[in-house]
């Protein structure tokens, strides 16, 4: 739902339990801002049921859009509200001058997603999250996300995904924003049952499509010559592939080819495909013990490719927390995004 669309709504309004449904939230959500921040319909039908407006609906949504984007939600309350109040006096000028919106003005939130430091890196804030997710002390931009995910508002989940790579590069992004959701959803899917399959869902299809973004935008662009590719692919029965899509965009902004196998790889296409590719080096994915392969790592790592008199072998790089402190010849450990980047001897775009 766009926040046009409000205007779209009878004039009469609409009961709370059909607007819930358009915004992806629970009507005990909207009773809650209500109650705590007057986020209310201003008129109730017949003096009892309550009808939300045009009006209304687009104060809710612009309280949606603010937590989506990490603000607190008192803040975002009083931001959605001043909003409103705007509209209706001067639409677009409240807490502004003719330079732009006064600096702590909560206008100058309404305008802009989340306000960057001046060291162009997200803002470290414990989380108080109202998503239900273990997130933990976290980034800002991280409750935002899992508040979206949560409502499986997918508009707001994108929306988040996109401003935090377009904001801070895709490495950042990965590593202090779109991974530790990542990692939360996954906790309360476990201790949850079934009840969050979905949140991880989404949030993993909606991650995927933005790394492919990122991967085919890159790869459009030339090429550093003689740099030999890299092979990314997960261990067999091993299907979390999202680490792989990020390290795989990460390489191609690099300039660095790269050939990306995905999940749960067979051991005799992992062998056959370092012989026919040769790569100057494999990343094996393995996210739970159960799938690292340490006999097939080392086979990997002696395994020599190239024309008879001049046969060498790749560097293997063992990836994800299911190798543990796994380590032997031929074999790289990085711990994490940026860590891998530098064993690959990549730079900077």
């Amino acid at each position: 739902m766009s926040e046009q669309d409000a205007d779209a709504f009878p004039a009469a309004g609409v009961t709370t339990g059909f607007l819930a449904r358009r915004l992806g939230v629970s009507p005990t959500t909207l009773r809650s801002w209500d109650r705590r921040y007057g986020l209310g319909p201003a008129a109730r039908a017949d003096g009892r049921h309550r009808r939300w407006s045009p009006d209304d609906i687009a104060m809710v949504f612009e309280m949606c859009r603010l937590t989506a984007a990490g603000i607190p939600p008192a803040e975002a309350a009083r931001a959605a509200k001043e909003r409103a109040g705007a509209g209706a006096a001067d639409a677009g000028t409240a807490g502004t001058d003719a330079a732009g919106p006064v600096p702590g003005s909560v206008s100058g939130l309404v305008r802009g997603a989340v306000p960057v430091p001046l060291d162009g890196r997200p803002a470290a804030r414990a989380s108080r999250s109202p998503s239900g997710l273990p997130l933990g002390d976290v980034r800002q931009e991280c409750r935002g996300l899992a508040r979206a995910a949560v409502r499986l508002d997918a508009a707001g989940v994108q929306e988040q995904l996109t401003s935090a790579v377009r904001t801070y590069g895709l490495v950042v992004a990965w590593e202090e924003i779109l991974a530790p959701v990542l990692r939360a959803v996954g906790r309360k899917w476990q201790s949850a049952g079934d009840r969050y399959l979905e949140v991880e869902h989404l949030l993993s299809w909606h991650i995927s499509a933005t790394l492919r973004h990122a991967y085919v935008h890159a790869a459009a662009a030339p090429r550093r010559p003689g740099i030999p590719p890299v092979l990314l692919a997960c261990l067999p029965d091993e299907q979390h592939t999202l680490p792989l899509e990020a390290l795989g965009a990460a390489l191609a902004e690099r300039g660095v080819p790269t050939i990306v196998l995905g999940g749960a790889v067979p051991a005799e296409a992992l062998t056959d495909a370092m012989r026919r590719v040769g790569p100057g080096a494999a990343v094996l994915w393995s996210q739970t013990r159960s799938t690292a392969d340490m006999p097939l790592a080392r086979r990997l790592a002696v395994t020599r490719w190239g024309v008879r008199g001049a046969r060498t072998h790749s560097a293997v790089l063992l990836s994800g927390p299911g190798w543990g402190r796994a380590q032997g010849p031929g074999l790289l450990r990085p711990r994490g995004l940026h860590e891998a980047l530098r064993m690959l001897g990549t730079r900077d775009s």
